[in-house]
């Protein structure tokens, strides 16, 4: 059924009226989104276990829903994606994406780049130039081969296939860095600022691959000058007078409450849409725009952050995917047909490969790196993702690049990033024995002796949040006290890795050498709730607080939790449950989920010293109630002397539980480490699972202490909590 666009409406009277919502813009465009980002999260769910970014699952799913998968179904596809909605989806996607550039360039910092040093250009200038020579020779076989390209401009074809052959995603590459933790080591490090300089390069080549794509077009043949000066122009006007500007911005949010950020804020966000506009009335796209002017931002500062918390979950989460979708849908694979096709691609890839890696790997061999390190940046460099998504949009919409060519490019791009995390995985494997390899029982116990011996006690406590914060506090209080030595608490706020801008930039903060690093409090410094919390520690004598954070997977946040106790030398590693409760008789009100369960467990089987699992029961009062399981060995020593620690607390009283196997009962004293006799309630059991009980009476405690190898059933009035 053909559509005037300018009769279609934007809502429809209902279907109790007669009218069907997909044939109206504002329902069918709820239905796309919804179906989009349904397909684009199970497949990022697929492919998680692999490592894979969240950009590898948005470009399937946008070519699972266009003419290569579903949409060879013409039902589906005018039903859905009809041609006369293609305007208002791409129109949506495209703010989306001006955005998404603009937080490119806000995470982009140029004087990282000019401190990089000349192993990072050399690097950055062998993987641009020796892909794009590869791309110039490959073009003359593609103009011949696949039809349709020897009708474009000899000069546009060359610069949109060496773009898209030399260019490396800088937001794909961060989060595989930080994903590997490979972010913040000298390899990380070489390739974040060689492909900084590598998206610039990309930049300013598209820029004139786009000059010289609109000159075509035009009667007069100094079009493209134009354009090119007028670009040059723009963008010396946003460095050297809206940059400072910015700068001024950011000062003043940084001194102003929230209701004067606001104003400052939109004002930002207003300034990204007027670039984009200006570069679009220039002749270059306008999310050149958005990207110079997040150049402009201060970088580092309270301003960007909260620019950055404000739009990325909207931007990336919601719109960007439809930028994907748009392009899923001019991708139609079965235009790729016979083996003459299927060998192009394949000849295709294997250029984009040879020219970058091996470009990288010769110039980082020259600098004298390690051959391992060598060949992982090559692998690393040669990671694509939006940004060749966008080159090959804007060849596309140039009629630079025919539907085959197009299908071509974008299936070496998803082959060369889906291929980055393994291959780097086999290379490059930092070595991390002290985190991955549980210790023989020996190590492990000479370690609790060390421990045992310190004259300052230390622990390393681990919180998911600032719901932990006041059992923690809680403990803390109970352990320390004037007759004990003093106490170093080592704070560790744990983090999930996301995709998100904040979370990259969080890893580059607190992280060195692929590990979390101890800071002490700097007045001044912008602190989190969690280590705001603690501050006010380190004016008393007794204890000394560090905080730190671990912004890890979760399949690899025991390395930074162990690697940390056994750096630090801990006595005791003190872990949040996944669950709390707000009072006795309640049900849980917060469960952060089963993968911080598996953290916990990897904590226990790999950590060098003993762990306490901290379950905050809700129970308040005065008088705080600890329990101690004591079944015998080092590790039960050590938190029999912890409890000794508490019971000298005035408002403490703790009772030691002391399990033994049935008719094993001995008469041995344990009163000499700090426990009253009276406190003391001995268990018999012949099983592994032993409900507490004083009397005939239920007791509940807020703190219990046990070995992590118990099996335990903590009964109450109305729950069993069994922790394993």
């Amino acid at each position: 059924m053909a559509f005037n666009m300018t009769s279609i409406k934007t809502s429809s009277d209902g279907a109790w009226q007669g009218d069907n919502p997909l044939r109206f813009a504002f329902p069918l465009l709820v239905v796309q989104t919804t179906l989009v980002l349904s397909v684009s999260r199970f497949l990022a769910f697929l492919l998680k276990p692999f490592r894979q970014p969240r950009v590898i699952a948005e470009i399937a799913g946008g070519i699972l829903l266009g003419p290569s998968a579903l949409g060879r179904n013409k039902d589906f596809l005018h039903l859905v994606f009809p041609s006369w909605s293609t305007p208002i989806l791409e129109s949506v996607a495209s703010v989306g994406l001006l955005f998404f550039l603009f937080l490119v360039g806000l995470e982009l910092d140029l004087s990282s780049i000019r401190r990089s040093g000349k192993r990072a250009f050399g690097i950055a200038l062998a993987g641009v130039s020796l892909p794009f020579i590869f791309g110039v020779g490959i073009t003359f076989l593609l103009r011949k081969a696949v039809d349709g390209e020897d009708k474009v401009g000899f000069s546009q074809c060359i610069l949109f296939i060496g773009i898209s052959l030399s260019i490396t995603a800088f937001p794909v590459l961060a989060r595989i860095l930080a994903e590997l933790k490979l972010l913040t080591t000298d390899v990380g490090q070489t390739a974040m600022a060689a492909a900084a300089f590598n998206d610039v390069a990309a930049w300013i080549l598209l820029a004139l691959a786009v000059a010289l794509g609109n000159g075509g077009s035009h009667s007069s043949p100094l079009a493209s000058i134009w354009i090119l000066i007028s670009g040059v122009a723009f963008v010396a006007f946003m460095l050297t007078i809206i940059r400072p500007a910015m700068n001024w911005v950011g000062r003043q949010c940084s001194r102003m409450h929230d209701t004067m950020d606001e104003a400052y804020i939109c004002l930002t966000l207003a300034g990204v849409m007027l670039s984009g506009f200006t570069t679009d009335l220039i002749g270059i796209h306008a999310i050149f725009g958005g990207f110079v002017f997040g150049l402009t931002i201060p970088k580092g500062g309270e301003f960007s952050e909260r620019l950055i918390k404000r739009i990325e979950d909207f931007v990336t989460g919601l719109l960007l995917p439809l930028y994907f979708a748009s392009s899923g849908l001019k991708t139609d694979v079965a235009k790729i047909q016979g083996v003459e096709a299927w060998g192009l691609l394949a000849l295709v890839i294997s250029t984009a490969c040879a020219g970058k890696i091996l470009g990288t790997f010769v110039v980082a061999m020259l600098c004298m790196t390690p051959v391992r390190e060598s060949l992982a940046l090559g692998v690393l460099m040669n990671t694509k993702g939006l940004v060749e998504l966008i080159v090959l949009n804007i060849g596309k919409e140039k009629k630079v690049l025919s539907d085959e060519m197009f299908a071509i490019l974008v299936l070496m791009a998803l082959f060369t990033t889906f291929m980055t995390t393994p291959a780097v995985m086999a290379i490059y494997k930092p070595i991390r024995r002290i985190a991955t390899q549980a210790q023989p029982q020996i190590q492990r116990e000479s370690n609790v002796a060390e421990n045992s011996s310190q004259d300052k006690l230390r622990i390393l406590a681990c919180v998911h949040g600032p719901a932990n914060v006041p059992s923690l506090i809680s403990l803390i209080d109970s352990i320390s006290n004037a007759n004990q030595s003093p106490l170093k608490l080592y704070v560790m706020h744990l983090m999930e890795l996301t995709d998100r801008t904040s979370s990259i930039l969080m890893v580059q903060r607190g992280r060195k050498n692929g590990f979390p690093f101890i800071k002490g409090f700097r007045r001044g410094e912008l602190k989190d709730q969690v280590g705001a919390a603690f501050e006010p520690y380190n004016h008393f004598g007794r204890v000394t607080v560090r905080p730190t954070k671990a912004i890890s997977a979760l399949s690899t946040m025991h390395e930074d939790i162990c690697h940390v106790a056994k750096k630090k030398r801990v006595g005791m590693i003190v872990l949040s449950f996944h669950k709390q409760w707000r009072g006795e008789g309640q049900e849980a009100v917060e469960n952060v989920g089963h993968g911080w369960r598996g953290v916990n467990q990897r904590v226990l089987k790999n950590a060098p010293c003993p762990v306490g699992v901290l379950v905050d029961r809700g129970f308040g009062g005065v008088e705080r109630r600890v329990c101690i399981l004591f079944l015998g060995g080092p590790d039960d020593r050590y938190a029999l002397k912890l409890g000794g620690s508490m019971a000298e607390h005035s408002a403490v009283r703790v009772t030691l539980v002391r399990l033994v196997e049935k008719g094993k009962i001995d008469s041995n004293s344990i009163s000499s480490q700090g426990l009253a006799q009276d406190g003391c309630i001995e268990v018999s059991s012949a099983s592994s699972t032993t409900p507490i009980y004083c009397g005939k009476e239920k007791v509940s405690f807020e703190f219990i202490v046990l070995p992590c190898n118990l099996q335990l059933s903590v009964a109450t009035e109305t729950k069993t909590l069994t922790q394993k």
